[in-house]
């Protein structure tokens, strides 16, 4: 249950890279030396295609974090996050392996309900499936998707995936077809769902219908201390009323709810400077911390000598963070 032990650690790895800079047999090893460091989880986020113009990134209105600039060109290059964590998988045996955040919604919902419960077996149940709208209009155009309705489509998608990874005979498509899909994930709720997105009504509707998790976005990544309480306030009216209505939920308790928080690591300036990087990182997520978040998680350089120590350390402050 969330909140019975310390937080975990999660990392960020860059299946991205700006033009032929891309080293994905860096990205192999890197992801093998943090799970030999004790990293809990591993992430990796997702763009199928860009348009020419980025702005949009920045622009909340759209789904975008206000003053943010997305960090490649359109010409970057960007591994498929599903494919990339395959390979993570086959070179890894404990750590969690995460998308953060799936544009799942540009994707077929009968053949990513496939992929994932797929990557879910081959790697002893260790996927856990962040999933956002995005921001990109030039996306959905690309996949023939109407990014109006991006909302309506992430949340049938999630609906099939759910309704396939039971592995009983169930009613997909339109027109609906009665298929059975295996093999199935090795969780009994089938594959872990995080939604992201801010504190806001589709955002806690879909949570309740579909997750296990919440990945603040937009405001509430700078405020978890007042964004938390509201979204797990508003998440337990939801749940109790699709519950009421006869409409199941994965979490039965909103004090499951798994919550991400992010934090920046600064480089230390010096070898000593460890335990002030540290303690900063454990400043910053402290607020988050203290309202119930149960997973922080950071970027760190993929070759910077100073990273074993600055994750034992984190590892050790976390720890030290647990309940009772």
């Amino acid at each position: 249950m969330p909140g019975a032990g310390p937080p975990l650690l999660s990392v960020g790895l860059r299946n991205f890279a700006l033009p032929g800079e891309g080293d994905w047999n860096g990205l192999l090893e890197r992801a093998v030396v943090l799970e030999e460091l004790g990293v809990d989880r591993l992430v990796v986020s997702d763009h199928v295609a860009f348009g020419d113009d980025l702005g949009a990134y920045g622009d909340p209105g759209v789904g975008g974090l206000a003053g943010g600039r997305q960090p490649t060109g359109p010409d970057g290059e960007w591994l498929e996050p599903l494919t990339a964590l395959s390979f993570v998988a086959a070179r890894t045996e404990r750590v969690r392996l995460g998308t953060n955040i799936l544009l799942a919604a540009l994707r077929r919902p009968v053949v990513l309900a496939k992929t994932v419960a797929t990557l879910d077996v081959l790697s002893g149940g260790r996927v856990d499936l962040g999933v956002g709208v995005g921001w990109q209009e030039a996306e959905y155009r690309a996949a023939e998707l109407d990014f109006g309705h991006r909302g309506a489509l992430l949340d049938r998608c999630l609906e099939t995936c759910r309704a396939l990874w039971s592995g009983d005979p169930v009613a997909v498509g339109d027109p609906p077809v009665v298929v059975q899909a295996h093999p199935t994930p090795t969780g009994a709720d089938g594959v872990p769902v995080w939604v992201s997105g801010t504190v806001n009504r589709r955002v806690v509707e879909r949570t309740a219908r579909f997750g296990s998790g919440w990945i603040p976005w937009g405001e509430a990544l700078g405020d978890p201390a007042g964004a938390v309480p509201r979204f797990r306030d508003e998440l337990a009216r939801t749940i109790d009323r699709l519950r009421s209505s006869g409409e199941p939920t994965v979490l039965s308790d909103v004090a499951d709810l798994e919550v991400v928080a992010t934090a920046r690591v600064v480089a230390p300036t010096s070898g000593g400077d460890v335990p002030a990087v540290v303690d900063r990182v454990l400043r910053e997520v402290g607020p988050a911390l203290a309202v119930g978040v149960t997973d922080v998680r950071v970027s760190l350089p993929t070759d910077a000598g100073w990273v074993p120590e600055v994750v034992a350390a984190l590892r050790t402050g976390l720890r030290d963070r647990a309940p009772g």
